[in-house]
């Protein structure tokens, strides 16, 4: 079981991150008063996504005024009490943008190098991906896990990609991976994808490079549903993102090496 300190935390992210779920939905509902910007190719903000972290981070700063904050579209906010607070406050923007309903808040809690939190709420279909170390991962109130599969030929496998790094990395790995007899599945929210293997709808997932707010709550989701992750410093993905492989416990290996042979 976690300690109080975990617990206190994981109630209120829960709570928030549903809160600043609804918030997002009321701006994916009137899609067309929105204000945005691009940040680079394929990447943008609007004003949904500033107001809802500006939301999400005074929650926490009332609850928990000691605790860093490291956001997507905001400054970093640094605290004393070894607790870091990691928000994106919409994965999955450009569908967001685009009225495809696959976008989420992700709320993860760093302390000693190790994310200890993880939660992903994804408000068009009302599903709360949830859970801490050392208890298991949720949907919603049931206990869930991740694919047994033993073969990429037995199950979709999540593919993310990015601006930051040279896409034929991904174009490799996708090549590889259907040689396999594997399919990919994309649905441009990399924290969603990750909860999918998390809950068994997907078997794995790859990507070169993620940042901290995309993907710590869904490694560690991934981990207590009975996956493996590729093992990484919580600091370090804080400071400068990294790459992400995840899957089932029986084929990680064989997706690492695809990711190897790719990621060059």
């Amino acid at each position: 079981m976690p300690n109080d300190d975990i617990q206190l935390r994981l109630n209120f992210a829960k709570q928030v991150a549903e809160e600043a779920g609804q918030k997002a939905l009321s701006f994916f509902q009137r899609i067309n008063d929105l204000e945005i910007q691009q940040k680079s190719i394929q990447d943008y903000v609007s004003n949904a996504d500033l107001e809802v972290e500006i939301f999400i981070r005074k929650c926490i700063s009332v609850s928990f005024p000691n605790d860093s904050i490291v956001g997507e579209e905001h400054e970093n906010t640094h605290g004393t009490s070894g607790y870091t607070w990691v928000i994106d406050p919409i994965d999955g923007t450009t569908n967001f943008l685009t009225e495809i309903p696959s976008w989420c808040v992700v709320l993860a809690c760093v302390h000693e190098d190790e994310t200890k939190l993880g939660v992903v709420y994804e408000p068009c279909h009302n599903e709360l991906f949830w859970g801490a170390k050392d208890i298991g991962a949720f949907l919603n109130d049931e206990l869930v896990n991740v694919s047994k599969s033993k073969s990429l030929d037995n199950g979709s496998t999540g593919v993310g990609m990015n601006s930051r790094t040279a896409s034929h990395m991904t174009v490799c790995f996708i090549e590889k991976l259907i040689k396999r007899g594997g399919i990919f599945y994309r649905n441009a929210s990399g924290a969603l994808m990750l909860c999918y293997v998390a809950s068994g709808r997907l078997i794995g997932y790859a990507e070169p490079h993620m940042n901290a707010w995309d993907c710590l709550a869904g490694q560690l989701l991934i981990k207590e549903a009975g996956g493996t992750i590729e093992v990484q410093s919580a600091k370090k993905m804080l400071s400068q993102g990294g790459r992400v492989i995840a899957s089932g416990p029986h084929i990680f290996d064989e997706i690492l090496e695809i990711a190897n042979e790719a990621y060059i």
